[in-house]
């Protein structure tokens, strides 16, 4: 398991953008985006893997946010534009330490995205 700090979440307005970031303590082989509405369940935002940087995303944010990576600082973004309410939620971090596939093994500790209509 890794430590996964986060940052950048706030207030903005429907329509507009944030930037989300999330830095590593130690090795990981992917990196990943989830979200929690009040009353929902967590689910799947994005997904990046180191080797090759392949991507994965959820059909409700795909063509909006983009997931991406900082190898050197061991550090993924997620690039949030065209922010709708429904986007409210808070947003967490999670990497694989040490395999490809399979459960998250790394959480942070979220943060809060809200979006204003």
């Amino acid at each position: 398991q890794v430590q996964l700090v986060e940052s950048g979440g706030g207030l903005v307005q429907a329509g507009g953008s944030l930037r989300l970031s999330c830095a590593a303590s130690g090795r990981t082989v992917s990196m990943g985006w989830f979200r929690q509405a009040p009353g929902k369940e967590r689910e799947f935002v994005a997904t990046i893997y180191w080797i090759g940087g392949a991507t994965a995303y959820a059909d409700s944010v795909k063509d909006r946010f983009t997931i991406s990576r900082d190898n050197a600082k061991n550090t993924v973004y997620l690039q949030m534009s065209s922010l709708k309410s429904e986007d409210t939620a808070v947003y967490y971090c999670a990497a694989r330490s040490n395999k490809v596939i399979g459960p998250y093994d790394s959480w942070g500790q979220g943060t809060q995205v809200t979006v204003s209509s």
